[in-house]
């Protein structure tokens, strides 16, 4: 049975036992695709009648041209040369960098990390420096004036120091230790001054306290001042000084030889003129005239020499406060005190060996060290301290009128016009 309708159409079969004849397959025409008027279009990069037939229903199978994806923001067609969706700009451009802010930025992480290694080096340093002499154990002092003083002692001591240190730094191998050189520095607005107290000078020992041992001890007369220090040490010292001049001592610092050849060592030597050369077996002094370099070894030496001197010890002194001021101008400069490279290796070399009162911290010997500094550039005057001739024991005397005048003005904060003709 055939359910084809008999419409004479081609390939279905027929009941009849001939093949069927050929037959002729109807025309089947497509839709016209409607006129466009022409439109002017730019960047589509093809013929807009295609887009337009295509939105309208008609496929003519063959490709718009576009290349990335459909049509962008509502436009026709894709074109050539439009730009992947992954590629195209997401919003707007990035800022050009605030660098007014960056700089506060980081100026102030500069100041912040500025100020923790100083704030650390202060405390490090603090912790380093040897609070020991106890000067609330000395008796009946004198009033406290306007300028800040300080007693600055040199000892022999050689604690710390091995026997090859002691041959190359000509120290002996004595016991114990005795001052070797001492000086008031008074830090005054006026100006500052320093007085060497040669330690042949003839003085009286008051009465005093044991440091050690807290018994009351009666005066002990006439002696020479180095005699006080050996009896009971720093406190008895300052005690004497106080006595003797009636000036009030404010801060205490003692160096031994190994921390004042470590310190210049530090510094990498101490630049000095010496006026005249001379030589002395026993400190190992050599010296030839001229501006020169000292290291740590010269300089002790030349602090330490007097047996080639005619004045002996008043020259000595004088040399010391020379020396002083040229390591103090050398040490308190940016050059040092900005330098962890400098500072640090100067602080640990002199701090554990330098001795100071309990009352003295980093700040106030900063202070002395600019006081010295201070000298050195003029501002302010360096003496020994007035002399009136030779007293018992071959010691030296004191110009007693001339002393109380020095100390009045030291104390009242007013200019020194006192001088010293030794």
């Amino acid at each position: 049975m055939n359910d084809w309708p008999d419409d004479g159409g081609y390939g279905r079969g027929s009941a009849n036992s001939q093949p069927e004849g050929p037959r002729r397959m109807s025309h089947v025409q497509r839709p016209q695709v409607p006129q466009q008027p022409p439109r002017s279009h730019q960047g589509q990069g093809y013929d807009p009648n295609f887009t337009q037939a295509r939105n309208q229903g008609y496929d003519s199978g063959y490709s718009s041209g576009q290349v990335y994806g459909g049509p962008q923001n509502g436009a026709q067609g894709g074109g050539r040369g439009t730009v992947p969706p992954q590629y195209a700009p997401q919003g707007p451009g990035r800022p050009a960098p605030d660098w007014r802010k960056r700089i506060k930025v980081g100026s102030i992480v500069l100041v912040v990390g500025v100020l923790a290694w100083g704030i650390g080096t202060y405390a490090w340093a603090s912790s380093q420096m040897r609070n020991e002499v106890d000067l609330s154990k000395v008796i009946e002092r004198p009033e406290e004036g306007d300028c800040t003083t300080y007693l600055i002692v040199g000892s022999d001591s050689r604690e710390g120091m091995s026997a090859e240190e002691k041959k190359k730094l000509h120290t002996g191998s004595a016991e114990g230790k005795r001052t070797d050189s001492m000086m008031i520095l008074a830090a005054c607005s006026s100006g500052n001054t320093m007085v060497s107290l040669p330690r042949d000078s003839w003085v009286t020992i008051p009465n005093f306290v044991g440091s050690e041992s807290g018994k009351s001890y009666p005066a002990r007369g006439g002696s020479k001042l180095n005699a006080a220090y050996a009896m009971d040490g720093p406190e008895l010292l300052v005690r004497t000084v106080e006595f003797n001049t009636g000036l009030h001592i404010d801060h205490y610092a003692e160096i031994g030889f190994a921390g004042f050849a470590n310190i210049v060592d530090a510094l990498g030597g101490v630049e000095l003129n010496i006026d005249k050369g001379f030589k002395d077996k026993k400190s190992g002094a050599d010296f030839q005239a001229g501006t020169q370099t000292l290291n740590g070894e010269q300089a002790l030496a030349f602090v330490r020499t007097r047996y080639a001197f005619a004045q002996s010890d008043l020259q000595r002194t004088k040399n010391q406060q020379k020396f002083l001021s040229a390591l103090a101008n050398q040490a308190a400069t940016p050059g040092t005190i900005l330098n962890p490279f400098a500072l640090y290796p100067t602080l640990g070399a002199g701090l554990d060996t330098l001795i100071v009162d309990k009352d003295m911290s980093l700040y106030d010997l900063g202070k002395m060290f600019f006081a010295m500094k201070g000298i050195s550039g003029g501002d302010g005057k360096s003496m020994n301290m007035p002399l009136a001739g030779s007293a018992p024991q071959n010691s030296l005397k004191w110009d007693m009128p001339k002393v109380k005048q020095l100390v009045e003005q030291i104390k009242n904060d007013e200019p020194v016009t006192v001088t010293s003709d030794r």
